[in-house]
């Protein structure tokens, strides 16, 4: 009797290990790839007839194309806060740009929980290559915020290739301690990545791409460095006179090494057991292509937060899929957590679009909130309403007939606007604006 209930035990003691193995296998690594200043249309799947994404088009071809997806802020550290914390970036602290001048005290505060820590909790190596802008006080390095490895730079943007930040500081780092590396900015991203993936091939892991393509200064390959250190005698967009040949090259290099790192994917067989996320923190400038949508970066309107983004997965997503459901930055966390196995934060903002991603549900209805320098938006289904920090007299626009905001019916939907600015007030509070 006794040698059966053994024998019973040593059975289901090995399915359950055996379970528990192949759930490990199986479970999905994670690619997050965010371009910086990217307009709305400047890949060639959003239409654009001048620069050439034939890589970055491949993941909305043979993925998932969202054509609602928005940047919680309207310019860099807002927006990278709430990826790497699922929340509102105001919550947090990070309201605006964190700068090199006269900021570098203030970061991503350290208990906060990032996306990074949550991975690791269930045994996922993690890294980040290129820009953190989310502190620049050693003490906020991405190493002391679950990341296993860090190379890149941790202001706004620097030189692409003497690596010069905008105040005349040296700023490329290796871990915590800065390391001067030969290169274009843009190359080196790209060439950490697959590094890292190569070194990683037999373990889960989560990588988190972070470019600073097209972000000025607008530099090429050939292009001379333009930034010294100790110096800020340079001209901040960089001296070349062409500049929208060469913007047009930054895009299509980072889009070039985008290729390299998916064909490594797929080299290691890894292609199936891989989700690459690709969007913008931002709307573009007056230097790219926000196709139909108003105004640019830092502007409350749509072209300073609708972004481009893709998912790709070949085992996991089906191919060709384009989703109009309004999606957030602050939204990955959760969706990554759902994705690995892993329990993000229960305070987090975002939702999780896991089953949308994999089944095509629906996501449920929410409203959601935008504010840079006192000017607000929120958006509730299709209608949006914006209000300037001047005049603070609120405009509202239907996207579903109106993408480009060129004509407010706010005095045609009085009822409509106060029930939005009753929901605006709760939400300030929220955040604790």
């Amino acid at each position: 009797m006794n040698s059966k209930k053994n024998l019973c035990f040593i059975i289901i003691t090995c399915f359950i290990s055996c379970f528990y193995n192949n759930s490990e296998n199986n479970r999905p690594n994670i690619i997050i790839i965010m371009a910086d200043d990217l307009g709305y249309g400047d890949l060639s799947i959003y239409n654009n007839k001048t620069i050439q994404t034939p890589n970055i088009d491949i993941l909305g071809k043979n993925g998932l194309l969202l054509t609602d997806f928005h940047s919680n802020g309207t310019v860099c550290s807002p927006t990278r806060a709430a990826l790497l914390t699922g929340k509102y970036q105001h919550r947090v602290g990070v309201k605006g740009v964190i700068t090199a001048k006269n900021h570098r005290h203030i970061g991503l505060p350290l208990e906060e929980k990032t996306f990074a820590e949550t991975a690791k909790e269930v045994g996922y190596k993690t890294a980040i290559f290129g820009k953190w802008h989310l502190g620049y006080d050693p003490k906020f390095n991405p190493i002391e915020q679950g990341f296993d490895e860090y190379i890149g730079f941790v202001s706004g943007n620097v030189d692409y290739h003497s690596h010069v930040d905008q105040e005349g500081f040296e700023d490329w780092w290796s871990q915590g301690k800065l390391k001067k590396e030969s290169g274009y900015s843009t190359d080196l991203i790209n060439q950490h990545a697959i590094n890292f993936i190569e070194r990683n091939k037999n373990e889960s892991f989560l990588l988190y791409i972070a470019h600073e393509a097209p972000h000025y200064p607008i530099q090429g390959r050939a292009s001379p460095a333009d930034r010294e250190i100790g110096s800020k005698k340079f001209i901040a967009h960089g001296s070349e006179k062409n500049k929208p040949k060469i913007y047009k090259e930054m895009v299509e290099v980072m889009d070039d090494g985008i290729g390299k790192i998916i064909n490594t994917i797929s080299k290691l067989n890894l292609d199936k057991k891989t989700i690459v996320f690709f969007f913008s923190d931002n709307g573009g400038t007056k230097l790219g292509n926000n196709g139909k949508l108003r105004a640019y970066k830092g502007s409350v309107y749509e072209g300073g937060h609708r972004v481009s983004a893709l998912v790709w997965s070949p085992e996991l997503i089906e191919a060709g899929r384009i989703s109009n459901e309004t999606i957030m930055t602050m939204d990955i966390y959760p969706t990554v957590s759902d994705l690995i196995g892993a329990i993000p934060p229960e305070d987090i903002d975002g939702l999780s679009f896991k089953n949308h991603l994999l089944k095509g549900e629906k996501i449920r209805e929410r409203s959601l909130f935008w504010e840079f320098n006192s000017n607000l938006a929120m958006r509730k289904n299709q209608w949006k309403m914006v209000i300037g920090r001047k005049n603070k007299i609120p405009e509202l626009y239907n996207l579903q007939d109106d993408l480009g905001e060129t004509s407010d019916i706010a005095e045609e939907r009085p009822e409509l606007i106060k029930e939005m600015l009753k929901e605006m007030e709760s939400w300030k509070k929220h955040v604790d604006f």
